[in-house]
């Protein structure tokens, strides 16, 4: 197998720092069986909401606020 890129490499060490840091801080994992469907999916939205946020402050610096 050809060694990955410089892109994808660094985004496999973002995920694996997140999860171990994730794991450390909540005590669980995303094996976790504890939650219902309807939990995961607002769990999604949240995150998603939250990654809106991000870019609207994002493009707000852009334009020079």
């Amino acid at each position: 197998m050809d060694k990955l890129d410089s892109i994808v490499t660094s985004i496999i060490d973002q995920f694996t720092t997140r999860a171990v840091k994730g794991k450390a801080k909540y005590g669980v994992d995303l094996d976790r069986n504890d939650l219902t469907l309807l939990e995961w999916i607002e769990h999604a939205k949240q995150e998603a909401m939250d990654f809106i946020l991000y870019l609207e402050r994002l493009k707000f610096k852009l334009q020079g606020e």
